[in-house]
């Protein structure tokens, strides 16, 4: 047959789905899974066992010290007991229920408490107890130990039961054993003061159980708030995505403790600060040198996505602090996004100069159309003429003063767009710069972002003029750029060399501002130069950039004229020169 399914089969999973938990059913009580309680529980187990621990440990002694004293107590009435006026009664008398040391005995039993005294002859007959019947007869435990001259205690079970027992021998006035006396404490009593102590002890150990208990308590709590109530699988569930998550993400994350130092360094942060695993627990002035990027990752300057340079790398920083007294930063890199918000505002620039060199040609066309309808044609094949000539011959002025090809076309690119806006940029009868740059790219760089401050600080000045220099003075690259405009006030002219300091407004695709001059002055110190700005002569600002190893040795004849022809002095003012092409009209 075929086997029929049972509900009793059925799986316990599919019988409880979609039904309510019965509240009638026991609960499992098992290991409970918050750090909160198991901490206090584990302190609560050890706190009980350290109690009952040192509660035994005191009652055992005590049993014993207990004991000890009775036996101690028992000798010392049986010394006393053993006289020679005993000893004397003794060798003089029979035993009997009424004779002498009968009543000695009795009346020092009486007046000590102890349970019995005996005293017995060498033979071990009895001539006292407790019992008169036992008068007479011989003791049930062994006394050759204190008729041979030893003191004796112990614990031990007579006719009377068991008691704290001191033996001692019965010595005549020559000193003459003639007997034993043993004395007994009732071991009950002994008992009695081992229980009536328990009490007071378990009082003391529950107050120091209740104690325990309490701190127990409260430390568990504290270790509740701070772990907010996890248990210790979440801990470790959020220490694994923690790290996979740090490590993962293409932002870079650096925490700071309370007192500045690095915590922690994922391996973005790492890359985008020039740091190592090493570095941490280093403090941060230490591992980054001081600069803005430490004071904005420090929390010494304030706000939302402030820009910091590090290198090359132009980064994003937000920071956040921690309850601890600590902080978490996160670092975007923007250098990609920097450098196509340059290249857009290169292109528009470019555009800006098209339009211009598109204005002007119109202008001359319309010129030239004018001249051909008034059949003016010998006028009209000079005024051609003169527009190709002046235009070659200033370009070739560039190019012969400037013999790096990336240089010259952006100094002619830059004359047209200054000229549109009205500003004449004119190149310094000194200039002069064999082409033997290492890296053209950047001293373009250079150029363009001083040549573009100067341009936006002269525009609308009254002759609003531009002068660059260029100069070889060996192997360093000297270049002075200055302008008609306003001039930098002496008290902010280290300032605007800081990352995000600028008095321009936004750029329409969303850029930073304050990044052109601090990458200026950051390329030339990687390279061990310097970039400054002081007063020009016009009145305006004057911006130095020394760069040593742009260029190679001199390897020509013609490096070597334009070497010797270059100033060695640092870069000093020229006399004023005609405009660049595309100079104001």
């Amino acid at each position: 047959m075929r086997p029929t399914s049972s509900p009793s089969t059925a799986p316990v999973g599919a019988a409880d789905a979609g039904r309510p938990a019965d509240p009638r059913r026991p609960r499992r009580f098992g290991w409970p899974r918050r750090v909160f309680s198991q901490v206090l529980l584990m302190q609560l187990l050890i706190v009980l066992g350290v109690t009952v621990l040192a509660t035994g440990l005191f009652l055992a002694p005590l049993s014993a010290q207990l004991d000890d004293q009775a036996m101690r107590r028992a000798l010392a009435i049986a010394e006393t007991t053993a006289s020679a006026e005993l000893a004397a009664d003794l060798t003089a008398s029979r035993p009997s229920p009424d004779g002498p040391v009968q009543a000695e005995a009795d009346r020092i039993r009486r007046e000590t408490g102890a349970e019995y005294v005996v005293v017995m002859d060498r033979q071990g007959v009895r001539w006292s107890h407790t019992d008169p019947a036992q008068i007479g007869r011989t003791v049930s435990t062994d006394p050759s130990a204190a008729l041979a001259g030893r003191d004796l205690m112990e614990i031990d079970s007579g006719t009377l039961g068991r008691s704290a027992r001191g033996k001692v021998p019965l010595r005549d006035e020559r000193g003459d054993i003639v007997g034993a006396v043993s004395v007994g404490i009732e071991y009950d009593s002994v008992r009695a003061r081992l229980l009536s102590a328990i009490p007071g002890l378990l009082a003391y150990a529950g107050g120091a159980l209740a104690v325990g208990a309490l701190a127990a308590y409260l430390i568990s709590r504290r270790l509740q708030r701070q772990t907010h109530d996890l248990a210790f699988s979440d801990i470790a569930a959020l220490l694994a995505e923690r790290e996979a998550m740090l490590h993962g993400i293409r932002e870079g994350v650096l925490a700071l403790d309370r007192t500045g130092s690095i915590r922690l360094l994922n391996d973005e942060a790492q890359r985008l600060l020039g740091l190592g695993p090493g570095h941490t627990g280093r403090p941060l002035e230490e591992a980054l040198g001081a600069g803005r990027t430490t004071d904005v990752l420090a929390g010494r300057v304030t706000g939302e996505d402030l820009v910091a340079v590090r290198g090359q790398r132009v980064l994003i920083v937000n920071r956040m602090p921690t309850d601890d007294g600590g902080a978490v930063a996160t670092l975007r890199d923007r250098t990609e996004l920097e450098k196509l918000g340059r290249e857009l505002d290169a292109t528009r620039g470019l555009i800006d100069a098209l339009r211009a060199q598109d204005h002007e040609h119109a202008n001359r066309m319309h010129t030239l159309l004018g001249l051909l309808e008034l059949e003016m044609y010998g006028e009209a094949v000079e005024f051609v003429t003169e527009v190709a000539g002046v235009h070659r011959a200033t370009a070739e002025q560039v190019t012969e003063k400037v013999r790096d090809p990336l240089l010259a076309a952006l100094l002619v690119g830059k004359a047209t767009v200054a000229a549109e806006r009205g500003v004449s940029l004119r190149i310094a009868p000194c200039t002069l710069l064999p082409d033997r740059l290492v890296e053209p790219r950047e001293l373009v760089t250079v150029v363009g972002n001083l040549v573009d401050n100067a341009v936006d600080a002269a525009a609308g000045t009254p002759e609003a003029t531009v002068e660059v220099e260029l100069r070889a003075e060996g192997r360093t690259a000297l270049l002075r750029v200055a302008d008609s405009g306003p001039g930098v006030p002496a008290d902010r002219r280290e300032l605007v060399f800081t990352e995000g300091w600028s008095t321009k407004d936004r750029p329409a695709h969303g850029g930073r501002r304050g990044l052109g001059l601090a990458l200026v002055r950051r390329l030339a110190e990687r390279q061990g130069g310097t970039a400054a700005v002081a007063e020009a002569a016009a009145g305006g600002a004057e911006f130095t950039v020394a760069l040593p190893e742009a260029l190679t040795a001199a390897g020509s004849d013609a490096d070597a004229d334009s070497d010797e022809r270059a100033p060695s002095d640092p870069p000093a003012r020229c006399e004023p020169s005609a405009p660049a092409p595309g100079g104001a009209r």
